[in-house]
């Protein structure tokens, strides 16, 4: 299966411009030429796999207490921005596949819910974009969450997700079977991307919100970045093919 990843990422679905994780930010980084969108998945109370990033609902929600202890009834009657919802993954995996999108799915698991979360999310996704023409690729900062997804739908496409590159890169990319590597842009040092390159395994930098910033780490031979600044970096999405990856 060929994995199309261009340059641009929206993270977090809309980037600053739209509510984050919510089907309004997909569709605006779709609306705005953008191929490729970035979301974070966890189990509502009820085993659901969502769209949120934190454990908790304050920040994004007007909600209170843990996703994971939240019933679907409870969670889904909440307000995530400007009258958008939270949604349930198979809802955002219709709209990337209407829209033709990759969808970067960050397994994000609550503490103590690291198996769980990985299980139905990597069975959910290999069944949710079955057939599809652009498949998804799986993420997450947890190397079980990885190793599950590997294990569980060894079809999909698989990156590993860390704030600083570990010296032990080459065997977790290996023992995990990744096609990619995502880190932080900040703490990329040369040597370690130079290996990464001559390695052929793609790059991909969170979160760049500065133009001159993105044109350094591709200069540098980053492939990809993920940005919330999606107006700065419209123009320039639609004008790249991106690049093919083997999966």
């Amino acid at each position: 299966m060929e994995l199309p990843l261009p340059r641009w990422f929206a993270h977090r679905g809309g980037g600053s411009l739209a509510p984050e994780n919510t089907l309004a930010g997909i569709r605006l980084a779709a609306r705005l030429g953008y191929r490729a969108v970035e979301f974070d998945v966890m189990l509502s109370g009820d085993g659901t796999p969502v769209l949120i990033h934190d454990e908790t609902l304050e920040r994004t929600t007007n909600g209170v207490g843990r996703v994971c202890e939240m019933p679907d009834a409870e969670l889904f009657a909440l307000d995530a921005g400007h009258g958008e919802r939270i949604p349930r993954l198979a809802e955002a995996a219709a709209l990337c596949r209407q829209y033709g999108l990759l969808a970067n799915v960050e397994i994000k698991p609550a503490g103590g819910f690291e198996r769980q979360t990985a299980e139905v999310v990597a069975r959910q996704v290999d069944v949710l974009w079955q057939g599809a023409e652009v498949m998804p690729l799986l993420s997450s900062f947890s190397l079980e969450a990885v190793e599950i997804a590997r294990d569980l739908a060894p079809a999909l496409s698989r990156g590993l997700l860390f704030e600083r590159v570990p010296v032990d890169w080459q065997q977790e990319m290996q023992r995990l079977q990744a096609v990619t590597l995502h880190c932080n842009a900040l703490h990329l040092a040369d040597d370690t991307l130079v290996a990464l390159k001559e390695s052929a395994i793609p790059v991909l930098c969170y979160t760049v919100n500065d133009t001159e910033r993105a044109r350094a780490l591709f200069a540098r031979g980053v492939s990809a970045v993920f940005t919330d600044r999606l107006d700065l970096f419209a123009s320039e999405t639609s004008a790249y093919k991106g690049l093919q990856l083997g999966g």
